[in-house]
């Protein structure tokens, strides 16, 4: 016999009292988990710290100092203080909105012609494509994180070695697939130049042979401090001794020196080992920064690794992202299709290089007039967006205070964020706490 007896009960909905029913049993199962000690899940979550530099723009943001100057994080801004958008975009965005037929999903390898073009854009021909597996990324980080899960899952027993210091990004997103990390010595003890011996020593008597090393092509983030040529080529014969994997991260191509000039590291380290896993983006030297535009390169020894590389990224691509968004691989695809376009772009990207250099020499100059009485000179040979200003914590909490002028904890400045029209607002600021 079915019990049909139903109890009325008050519910509680935010101020209001609503009357409802249901059967007895179930207003005692109610009871008790309304009167239970447990807390709601999600109540027991601890807030996360912000993010040590994005957590700087959000403070900067509601700073009210209308001088207030961000040099923390890493776009490219021009003398009006906007992030551009590139001429030879502006007309590729033109040209594929006029002829686009289809918002379709896309391989999980991405857009084929852009994925030839980044080997293009990295090896210049010089390696065999068939030794290549190329996917598309959301930005430079999805790149990370896929060659993350691809070590973790196929390359489980090896560590990575990062260097230190490194992008404050690349140990989370690694640690977040559970790949084991060391670091090895980079920056010297002066804070100003790269420590190559110390480097040496702890790959070739600390790493195990067969595990990995991130490398930073060029530029780099964040001290702006690079290998000299000859020191690549010794770094490409460490690597080799010890079957030490590469794992490149290439997010500034063109930014350093030049397009082929800051892919001469991959060159080198390529002639002395026959793998190597390249991870690269376009939000800089493309202006792309808003749609996350990169990939993952695979060199293998030989054309049936390759396949089987492919093979299993695309599964790690499949479980995360499944296929990467097409637009933006689209406009780098069509620059670097056209002759014409590309040709702007190779001009666009010379003049933002120019005046990074030119930026960090007018800092340096006007340094020495400040008073300071502290040489910067040492800034001038650094290559890229960054350098590392030899400030400490307190000196950058200083700038942040009582100028409102926002860089890393590290002393990390975005040299690509001055302004030439502000350089002596900046100077006098650093000044200051360097005085005091």
């Amino acid at each position: 016999m079915v019990d049909h007896a139903f109890v009325d009960y008050d519910l509680q909905i935010g101020a209001a009292t609503v009357r409802r029913s249901c059967h007895p049993s179930l207003l005692i199962v109610m009871t008790a988990s309304a009167s239970s000690k447990t807390p709601y899940r999600f109540n027991l979550l601890a807030t996360a710290p912000p993010d040590s530099i994005l957590g700087l723009t959000e403070t900067f943001l509601a700073d009210t100092n209308p001088n207030k100057m961000n040099l923390s994080v890493g776009v490219y801004k021009d003398a009006t203080g906007q992030t551009p958008i590139l001429r030879c975009v502006k007309e590729a965005e033109r040209r594929l909105v006029e002829g686009e037929v289809t918002k379709g999903y896309l391989p999980i390898s991405g857009v084929p012609e852009y994925c030839g073009q980044v080997g293009e854009l990295i090896f210049g021909g010089n390696i065999d494509p068939s030794r290549i597996a190329t996917l598309q990324t959301p930005g430079g980080t999805g790149g990370l994180r896929i060659a993350a899960g691809f070590i973790a899952g196929q390359l489980s027993s090896i560590r990575l070695w990062t260097p230190n210091p490194t992008w404050a990004n690349h140990l989370p997103v690694f640690a977040s697939e559970g790949v084991p990390m060391e670091s090895y010595r980079y920056l010297a003890a002066d804070r100003t130049s790269f420590d190559f011996e110390g480097m040496a020593d702890d790959l070739q008597n600390n790493a195990k042979p067969g595990d990995a090393v991130l490398l930073h092509a060029c530029c780099h983030n964040p001290t702006g401090v690079d290998p000299t040529p000859e020191q690549w080529a010794d770094i490409a014969q460490i690597l080799a001794a010890k079957r030490l994997l590469p794992v490149i991260d290439f997010a500034y191509q063109g930014f350093g020196k030049g397009l082929q000039e800051d892919a001469s590291s991959i060159h080198a380290i390529l002639k002395a080992n026959a793998e190597a896993i390249i991870c690269n983006s376009f939000s800089k030297n493309f202006g792309l920064y808003s749609e996350r535009v990169g990939g993952l390169t695979l060199v293998a020894a030989d054309a049936s690794a390759a396949t089987a590389a492919m093979s299993q990224l695309k599964k790690v691509v499949r479980c995360n992202y499944s296929n990467p968004p097409r637009h933006g691989a689209a406009i780098v695809s069509t620059i670097l299709g056209d002759e014409t376009l590309t040709e702007m772009w190779h001009d666009e990207l010379a003049e933002m290089r120019t005046r990074i250099h030119q930026l960090r020499a007018q800092f340096v100059e006007t340094m020495k007039t400040s008073g300071s009485g502290h040489d910067f000179s040492f800034l001038l040979p650094q290559n890229g967006m960054f350098s590392y200003s030899g400030l400490n914590q307190m000196q950058v909490d200083q700038l942040k205070n009582q100028h409102s002028i926002y860089i890393v904890g590290s002393g990390r400045i975005n040299v690509a964020g001055m302004n030439e029209d502000r350089m002596g607002q900046l100077c006098s600021a650093v000044a200051d706490v360097i005085e005091n």
